[in-house]
Formats: structure tokens, C-alpha cells, sequence
């Protein structure tokens, strides 16, 4: 037995590179324990204070890893299978500041529902620590792995509101959908060890350099695998198909969680694989993205336009979103690479923001999402009607927002690459956008205006003919004076906070976007031949 263990080779452990999801993780299981084993367990409060400790703690870990990889070169550990570099750390910074938002934002939709206990704030960690996996994985297992640690808390997240069927309902959906992404995934990693005898990113990256495939039907059958697989997990169309109605049944916080970490960690693991270990097969790749950019970007901008739910409208608004990742992926140089990191940050900010209003805005038992809702809730509350226009307006790509320069950046980088049809098209996609984002910023700025008819969605006033001038103005002015009184919603100070800093860091990196741009150039730079 001694001999056996002798000859036994452990890999090298460099615990700095797996500080962020060890932190995560064992946060996670002390409060499981905690809560368990406690009598009385853990209340809200105690957890949601210790996971923003522990996301703080992930953020500080991400900044020492840049640190270390700023001065002393990237590093690859455990057998080659965790990379610790600047793409790493920059998307370990995106997920660690989600998460902040996201804790700060949940604690809203747990105090008002009464839930009590930590069940997620523990998921909700554990996701996290997959996306940050899928972000350092050196290997396709290992991405895998990762995957399924981000989906499994997902499923059960999404599933979190007991109260409301359409919850459950969602979280069967995306379960089965996802599992089956999940199969999709794993034959595709199966079909590209076929083709090039390993599932290490980088013995794949030498496997190209080195050697020229004669039969290479296996190895396109894996990659469009792979593709459909990550399709799914950034809801690109025509792999989409879960995402409204999910989307629309989770609670509202967990809906604004995993748009955007579920996002980041899918286009990491994506970026990883197809730029960095499959960067030499870009032919191959590329025209499957061109044709995925294309058809995202368009179904998403234009079924937005027709939602009058407002989470349902962001659905399809974050699928359009990701319409724009993949335009900066699919050009493949470094400006198209640093340009969807760019995208990735600034895109997680506004949406867990806009979904923190959401949350604020959708009442006992977040069930209530319509558009008549955000009727003039910048008279009422101006605070919180500012920042729903701000954040709208960024995810438009108003200038002077991050919004604007991610756009801007990806357009650029696919002009530069000659994809010029494709930037024509995002183009297309993103004034699109800005009528049904002003749409909802108009309604919430502008009191007053005739309530629509929910199924025509023209003015009331128009429905009854009968009805007299002086009649329907008597009933309008009622109803409006009735809303505004009903309307006012408290807003508790950590929800107050998140939606504050989601708003702030979209103005300040708008106008100041110098240190962001060069964190996610940098990050982009390993690359690079």
C-alpha cells in the first residue's frame, strides 16, 4: 500500500488560482452547516451579511490574482487543468461584483416575502463559484464540471418562489432544456478527444499547430456540439427557447442573478475554447457564430418590442444582448475579444440593476411586472424612476453610459475584422432597442397618459366610444391618482444600495471608461500568438 501511494504523482496546487471558488464554496458549506446544525439555524440578515463578506472576499482574491499575473506571468495548476491569467481574474472581478449587487438586491425580495432562511444565499454562491470554474478551466472537463455546478443551484434558484406555480413551472423547463444542453456539451467533448486524443485545452491548441487533420468530419461534429451546448447556456437564438418563460417565472432577483452570471461564465468558457485552444480552426467556428450573432441580435431586438410584461422584455432584450458578445467573438482578434469582456462587466451591472427595480416594483408575491406599473414612477419616486432611466437609456447605448461604449466597441472590432455585415446588422438591432427601452423610460418619466388596453394596447379612451369627454377624463385623472397613491413602494437601504452602485458604475465607467478598457485589454492580450 506505502509502495503504491509512493508512486502516486499529486500535481502541484497554486491555492491563490483557486481562491476565489474555494472561498465561494466553503462559505457556502459553513452556512449550510450553520443553518443545519444551529439551533434556530441562520436568519436573513446574519446571511446576507456574510455572503457580501464572501463576495467581497471572492473580488479582493480576483484583484490578487491580477496582481500576481500583472507581475509575474499567468500560471497553469492542478495538472494543467486551472488557468490563473488576466482573462481569469477579469471575469472573476465581473462575477465577484454580481454578486454583490445580486446579494443586495435579493435581500429586497426576501425581506418582503418573509423568507427567512438561507437557502438562497447558499445557492446562490455556489453558482457563482461554477461560473468562476468555467472562467479557469484549462480543460473541457473541467468546463463541464463547472457547468453543471452553475446549473444544478440555478434549477433550484429559479424554482425559489413556492407561492407563485409559474416559478416551478420555469424551473422544469430550464431543467430539462438544460440537461439536455448538458448531453449536447458532453458528446461534443467526447467527439473532439476523438479527433485530437485529448480534452486539455492546450494539448488541443498544440495538437493544431503541429499537425494537419485529413478527416476532419469528427472533429466539426464536435465543435458544432460544443456550440449548440453553449448556446444554450447564453441563450443564443435558436437555442433561446427556454429563456422567456423562464426568465419570467423565476423571482425577479434570481431572473436579474442568472442573466447575468450564467452569461458571463457560458461566454468565458466559450472565449477559452474557441479563441484560445481553437483559434487556429476559425474558419470552421466563425461562420456558425456570424450566422448565431445574426439571428440573436435580430429576434431578440425585435420581440422585445412587442412585450408588454417588462421582464419578459428584458428576456429578449439580454438574448439580443448576447447578440452583441457574439459579434465581438466572432471577429476573433483582440479588439473583438476585449470588447465582448468589456460587454460582459458592463452588461451584468445594468441588468442586475434593472432587475433590482424590477424586484422593488413587483409587489407581494412578484407576480405583477406590467408596463402600467412603471407609469409615472419618476414623479412618484424620482430616485428610483432616474435610475430605471439611466439604466434603460445604458442598455440602450445612449452615450455617456457603458451601454454606448460596449456597443460601440463590438461594432468597431467587427468593422476593423471585415465583418462589416454583421456590424450593420448590430447596428440595426440596437436602434431597435432604443424604441422599447425609451418605451418604458417614457412611461415611467411622463405621468398621465391614457392607460392602454391590454390586449390592443391602444388608449382606453379609444374602447368605449360611448363614453364622454368630460366622463373619461373624470375616470383617468381617478385612476391615475388612485396608481400614484397605491404605487409608492418601499425600498429597503441594501436594496437601495445595489441599485445605487448598479447605476453609479454605469455613469462613472460611461464617462470615465479609461481603467475598465484597459483591464479588459489586458485581459484579452493572452490570446495573442
Amino acid at each position: 500500500m506505502n509502495l503504491l501511494a509512493s508512486t502516486i504523482a499529486m500535481p502541484n496546487i497554486d491555492y491563490l488560482a483557486l481562491s476565489p471558488e474555494i472561498i465561494l464554496l466553503v462559505g457556502a458549506t459553513l452556512v449550510l452547516l450553520a443553518t443545519s446544525l444551529v439551533r434556530g439555524g441562520m436568519k436573513r440578515n446574519m446571511a446576507t451579511g456574510i455572503t457580501l463578506l464572501l463576495s467581497v472576499a471572492a473580488l479582493i482574491a480576483s484583484l490578487l490574482q491580477w496582481h500576481r499575473v500583472s507581475t509575474q506571468g499567468a500560471t497553469i495548476t492542478i495538472a494543467k487543468a486551472i488557468s490563473m491569467d488576466g482573462f481569469s481574474a477579469f471575469i472573476g472581478v465581473t462575477i465577484a461584483c454580481s454578486m454583490i449587487l445580486a446579494t443586495l438586491i435579493g435581500h429586497v425580495f426576501l425581506e418582503r416575502e418573509r423568507i427567512t432562511t438561507p437557502e438562497y444565499h447558499i445557492l446562490s454562491l455556489v453558482a457563482a463559484s461554477g461560473a468562476i470554474v468555467m472562467a479557469q478551466a484549462n480543460d473541457l472537463i473541467v468546463i463541464f464540471l463547472g457547468i453543471e455546478i452553475l446549473s444544478i443551484a440555478l434549477y433550484v434558484l429559479v424554482a425559489f418562489n413556492p407561492l407563485r406555480g409559474e416559478s416551478g413551472e420555469a424551473a422544469l423547463k430550464y431543467y430539462v432544456l438544460g440537461g439536455f444542453s448538458s448531453a449536447v456539451f458532453v458528446y461534443g467533448i467526447a467527439l473532439v478527444y476523438g479527433a485530437t486524443g485529448s480534452t486539455n485545452l492546450g494539448q488541443i491548441s498544440d495538437f493544431f499547430a503541429q499537425n494537419q487533420l485529413i478527416n476532419t468530419g469528427l472533429l466539426y461534429a464536435g465543435i458544432a456540439l460544443l456550440l449548440v451546448g453553449f448556446g444554450f447556456k447564453v441563450a443564443a437564438v435558436p437555442f433561446h427557447v427556454w429563456t422567456p418563460d423562464v426568465y419570467q417565472g423565476a423571482p425577479s432577483p434570481i431572473t436579474g442573478y442568472m442573466a447575468a452570471i450564467a452569461k458571463v461564465g457560458g461566454f468565458a468558457a466559450l472565449i477559452r475554447v474557441f479563441i484560445a485552444a481553437m483559434g487556429s480552426q476559425a474558419s470552421t467556428w466563425q461562420p456558425i457564430i456570424y450566422a448565431l450573432a445574426i439571428a440573436t441580435l435580430l429576434l431578440g431586438a425585435i420581440v422585445a418590442l412587442v412585450q408588454r410584461d417588462v421582464k419578459r422584455m428584458l428576456a429578449y432584450s439580454s438574448i439580443a444582448h448576447a447578440g452583441f458578445i457574439l459579434v465581438g467573438i466572432e471577429v476573433g482578434t483582440l479588439a473583438g475579444t476585449s470588447a465582448a469582456l468589456y460587454y460582459l462587466f458592463v452588461y451584468s451591472i445594468m441588468t442586475i440593476g434593472a432587475f433590482g427595480i424590477v424586484t422593488v416594483l413587483g409587489g407581494d408575491g412578484d407576480g405583477d411586472h406590467d408596463l402600467t406599473r412603471y407609469r409615472g414612477l419618476a414623479r412618484r419616486q424620482p430616485w428610483l424612476g432616474g435610475a430605471l432611466v439611466i439604466l434603460l437609456l445604458a442598455q440602450a447605448g445612449i452615450p455617456f453610459t457603458t451601454g454606448f461604449l460596449a456597443k460601440l466597441g463590438v461594432v468597431s472590432a467587427a468593422i476593423q475584422g471585415g465583418s462589416w455585415p454583421l456590424a450593420l446588422v448590430a447596428m440595426l438591432s440596437a436602434g431597435i432597442g432604443v424604441a422599447f427601452y425609451l418605451r418604458v423610460a417614457v412611461i415611467a418619466v411622463l405621468p398621465g397618459q391614457p392607460e392602454m388596453d391590454a390586449d390592443t394596447d391602444t388608449p382606453a379612451s379609444a374602447v368605449s366610444a360611448a363614453t364622454s369627454r368630460s366622463q373619461t377624463g373624470l375616470l383617468l385623472e381617478e385612476s391615475t391618482t388612485t396608481q400614484s397613491e397605491e404605487a409608492i413602494v418601499n425600498v429597503p437601504l441594501l436594496g437601495a444600495i445595489g441599485i445605487g452602485l448598479a447605476t453609479l458604475t454605469t455613469v462613472v465607467f460611461g464617462i470615465l471608461p479609461g481603467p475598465l478598457l484597459d483591464f479588459a485589454n489586458s485581459a484579452a492580450k493572452i490570446f495573442q500568438p
